[in-house]
C-alpha cells in the first residue's frame, strides 16, 4: 500500500476526517502531509511505512490488553450492556458493579453464552448483557485487573417552557456604587428589575472563568486561564465580613467607575488589595476550609497556579506566562512546586478562600432569581477555549494536544480561516480518564444556575486542527466521541435541573443538529444566519428547540447592523481597506433590504414607512420594534433579548481579529441600573420589550 494510502487509511481510523464540505458547498480533501502531522500529533510515529504500522500495531495491543474499556457511557434505555475482551477459550468471568452510591453486586457469567464479536490472537470480545436495571449516574464495573468507569445517562436533557431571558455581560453593568465593574450584589439588582419589569425567566451570562484580567490581551472572557475556576474580579468585596471602607478605596473606586471602560488591572488590584488585608483580619472559617477541601486537586492547582504566577511576576515583571518561568516550576508535579506550595500555603489558601467568597456570592444571586419567580435563574456560558499560557494547561497537560492549534475553516465570516490558537483536547486521554475532566467543566459552570450554554457545541463531535506550521486553511476535522459527550450533557442536565444551550454556528454538519435535537440540547438560532435563499427565514420557520437571538459578542448589535457601525469599526482598527470597506458598506444595504422585506412581510410595519433601506442610514423607533417583535414572535422556546439590543446600543463587545485597535470585552451598559428605572427612554425601551414578551406569551 503506497505510504499516503496507509496514511489515509489511518488517519480516518483515528477520527481524522479526509473531506469536509465548506458553508460555500466546496468539498476539502485532507492532504497526505496535514494526515502525517496530525497522526504525529496523535502520537503515531509516521517517519516511514514501517514505523506507522508498527506503532498502530503497538496501541492495539494495548487496547485488546484490558478486559473492559476505561469508559462506557449508556443510555438508561439501553439496558445493562458491555464489551468484556477475554481469553477465547475463558467459560466464565466475574464482574463486579460498583454503584455509585449503594452496594456492590457481583456477577458470574458464562461467557460462550455470549457470540464473539471481535478476534484478535487468542483473545476475543464479547459484548454481555445482564437483566439488571442500571440507576443514572457514575458507576464502576470491575473484571480481573480492570476497571471500567459506567456512565448511565437519561435519553434527554431537561426541556424548557416557552419563555424569554435578558443579556448582559457581567462585567458591563454600571451602578453609582460599584466599583468599575458589574459584581454580584449588581447582578441580583439587575434581576430584580428584568423580573419586575420584563417579566424574565432567566438572565443570560459571559462565561464567569477566571482569566488574567489584563487588557487588551488578557480579558476575554472565551480564551479563559481557567475553565473549572470563577473570576474573582465580580466578588462585591463590600459584602465581606471584615471589609473597612477608606477615603482611599472610595476614591479609587469612584474614579474607576468613572471610566468609560473596565480598567481591568486596577479593579483587580484593588479588590485583591482589599481582600487580602480581610483576608489576614479574619482567616477563613472552617466551613470555607471544608469547601476547598471538597474542591479537590482542581481547585488546589489553580491555586498553587495563580499563588506562583503572582510571586514569580513580582520577582521578575518580564514573566507574564507560565512557558517563560524557571524549568522547574513549569511541570505542576516537581519538586519544586511541592516545596513553593508547602513555603507559601497560606497564599495558595488566599486563593481558594477567593473562590469560596464567588461561589457563597453566585449561590446567592441564583437563590434570589428562583424567589423571585425566575423559572430559570442565572444562565450561564462554557468557553469552548482554555488560554494556551493559563492554569489548566500548566496544571493538565497531558489532556491537551502539542503540535496543532484549534481554529476554523474559511467562511462568510472569515474568508481566510480562523486560528484560534490554543491546542485541541487529547481525546483519548479524555476517554482513558473517563471524561472526568469535561464533567466536571460542565458541573462547575452549571453550578448556580438554571441553563448552560455551550460555546461552538460542534466540538462535542469535531474540531478543526490546524497542524504546526500550517495557516487556517490547511487544517482538517478531528472527530472526538460525540455520542458519549452528549450523553453526559444530558445527564448533567438532569442532575442539576438545568438545561442545555448549544451554539451550532458556523460549519455544521447534518447529523450534528439531529443528535442534539434527540438529546433535548437547545439549538441557538441567531437572526443574522436564520436564511432560507439568501432571504432571512420568518419567524414561524424557526425550530421549537431553540433559543433565537438577534446577535452575539463577536457581531453587530442590531443597531449597529443596521448603520454600519461594525464595517465603520473594522475600518478604524485597520481590518479593512478602502475598496473592502465600500464592498462591505453595498452589501450590508442588500441585507437591510432583506431585512426590511421580512419585517414587512409579517406585517412589522406600518405601511406607512420608508420601504427602501438605502435610503434609512439610521435605525428608526419603527424597525427597533419590529425586529425585536420579529424575534419574539419566532416559534423558538427561548428567547434572547440582548441588552445592546434593547438600549439601542450600535458598538459590539468584540471586534474579531482586532486587539488593542478596539476596547474589547470592556464596553460597559450605556445606562446604569439607575438609569433603567428613572430615564425616560430608558423606561420606554423596557416597555417595548415587556409588550412583546406579553404579547407573545413568553411570560
Amino acid at each position: 500500500m503506497p505510504f499516503d494510502n496507509l496514511l489515509r487509511q489511518t488517519a480516518e481510523q483515528s477520527g481524522v476526517q479526509q473531506e469536509f464540505w465548506d458553508i460555500f458547498g466546496r468539498r476539502h480533501e485532507t492532504k497526505p502531509e496535514i494526515n502525517q502531522a496530525i497522526l504525529t500529533a496523535l502520537g503515531l510515529d509516521c517517519a516511514s511505512e514501517a514505523a506507522l504500522i508498527a506503532s498502530v500495531a503497538e496501541q492495539d495491543a494495548a487496547e485488546w490488553n484490558s478486559s473492559l474499556p476505561g469508559v462506557l457511557v449508556l443510555q438508561q434505555a439501553e439496558g445493562f450492556a458491555f464489551p468484556l475482551r477475554v481469553e477465547a477459550d475463558a467459560e466464565t468471568a466475574t464482574i463486579t458493579f460498583v454503584p455509585e452510591a449503594g452496594p456492590a453486586k457481583t456477577f458470574e457469567v458464562h461467557l460462550q453464552e455470549f457470540p464473539a464479536a471481535q478476534k484478535a490472537a487468542n483473545r476475543v470480545e464479547r459484548l454481555i448483557r445482564l437483566a439488571e436495571k442500571l440507576p443514572l449516574g457514575y458507576h464502576e464495573l470491575h473484571c480481573n485487573s480492570a476497571v471500567c468507569r459506567l456512565i448511565v445517562a437519561p435519553e434527554k436533557a431537561i426541556v424548557p417552557k416557552r419563555c424569554a431571558g435578558f443579556g448582559v455581560t457581567l462585567w458591563s453593568i454600571r451602578t453609582e456604587q460599584n466599583w468599575g465593574t458589574g459584581d454580584f450584589t449588581d447582578l441580583t439588582r439587575l434581576a430584580t428589575w428584568a423580573r419586575q419589569e420584563l417579566h424574565a425567566a432567566f438572565i443570560a451570562l459571559n462565561p464567569l472563568h477566571a482569566i488574567q484580567n489584563r487588557r487588551p490581551y488578557n480579558s476575554s472572557p472565551y480564551l479563559p486561564n481557567s475553565t473549572f475556576c470563577r473570576n474573582f474580579l465580580y466578588i462585591d468585596v463590600t459584602t465581606v465580613p471584615g471589609y473597612i471602607e477608606t477615603p482611599e478605596i472610595l476614591a479609587e473606586a469612584a474614579a474607576l467607575r468613572a471610566s468609560e471602560v473596565v480598567e481591568y488591572e486596577r479593579v483587580a488590584q484593588l479588590k485583591l488589595n482589599v481582600l487580602a488585608r480581610i483576608y489576614a483580619s479574619h482567616p477563613p472559617s472552617e466551613e470555607c476550609k471544608t469547601w476547598i477541601a471538597a474542591e479537590g486537586d482542581l481547585l488546589r492547582q489553580y491555586c498553587i497556579y495563580a499563588a506562583l504566577d503572582e510571586h514569580l511576576h513580582a520577582e521578575n515583571p518580564d514573566l507574564w506566562i507560565w512557558p517563560d518561568w524557571p524549568a522547574p516550576y513549569q511541570d505542576p508535579a516537581s519538586p519544586s512546586v511541592k516545596a513553593f506550595a508547602e513555603q507559601y500555603a497560606d497564599r495558595v489558601q488566599f486563593h481558594g478562600w477567593l473562590q469560596w467568597l464567588v461561589d457563597q456570592q453566585l449561590a446567592a444571586v441564583q437563590a434570589h432569581c428562583k424567589a423571585i419567580g425566575m423559572s430559570i435563574g442565572l444562565y450561564h456560558d462554557l468557553a469552548l477555549a482554555t488560554d494556551r499560557c493559563g492554569s489548566d494547561l500548566w496544571a493538565h497537560r497531558p489532556f491537551y494536544m502539542a503540535g496543532c492549534r484549534v481554529g476554523s475553516p474559511p467562511d462568510d465570516f472569515s474568508p481566510t480561516g480562523q486560528d484560534w490558537s490554543f491546542p485541541p483536547p487529547n481525546t483519548k486521554k479524555h476517554r482513558q480518564d473517563g471524561y472526568r475532566l469535561f464533567v466536571e467543566s460542565i458541573r462547575k459552570s452549571l453550578r448556580h444556575g438554571g441553563a448552560l450554554r455551550m460555546d461552538h457545541v460542534m466540538r462535542l463531535f469535531r474540531l478543526y486542527w490546524i497542524p504546526e506550521g500550517c495557516d487556517a486553511t490547511q487544517g482538517a476535522y478531528v472527530r472526538d466521541f460525540g455520542q458519549d459527550l452528549v450523553r453526559i450533557l444530558a445527564l448533567e442536565s438532569v442532575r442539576n435541573n438545568a438545561l442545555i444551550v448549544g451554539e451550532d454556528l458556523g460549519t455544521v454538519e447534518p447529523h450534528v443538529r439531529e443528535a442534539l435535537a434527540s438529546a433535548g440540547i437547545l439549538s441557538y438560532r441567531l437572526l443574522y444566519f436564520e436564511r432560507r435563499d439568501g432571504q432571512f427565514k420568518l419567524p414561524d420557520e424557526y425550530p421549537a428547540q431553540s433559543l433565537c437571538a438577534s446577535t452575539t459578542h463577536d457581531l453587530p448589535t442590531i443597531t449597529g447592523f443596521w448603520t454600519g457601525a461594525d464595517i465603520a469599526a473594522r475600518l478604524a482598527a485597520g481590518r479593512l481597506d478602502p475598496q473592502s470597506h465600500q464592498a462591505q458598506l453595498e452589501d450590508r444595504i442588500r441585507e437591510k433590504q432583506r431585512l426590511l422585506d421580512a419585517l414587512f412581510q409579517v406585517g412589522l410595519m406600518p405601511e406607512t414607512h420608508e420601504r427602501d433601506a438605502s435610503k434609512i442610514p439610521h435605525m428608526t423607533p419603527e424597525i427597533h420594534y419590529a425586529v425585536t417583535g420579529f424575534l419574539a414572535g419566532t416559534g423558538s422556546d427561548l428567547w434572547l433579548v440582548n441588552q445592546e439590543d434593547m438600549t439601542k446600543e450600535p458598538n459590539q463587545q468584540n471586534l474579531p481579529g482586532t486587539t488593542s485597535e478596539y476596547p474589547n470585552w470592556s464596553r460597559k451598559m450605556k445606562w446604569s441600573l439607575e438609569d433603567l428605572t428613572t430615564l425616560r427612554e430608558a423606561k420606554d425601551c423596557t416597555a417595548m420589550v415587556r409588550h412583546w414578551i406579553a404579547r407573545t406569551k413568553r411570560v
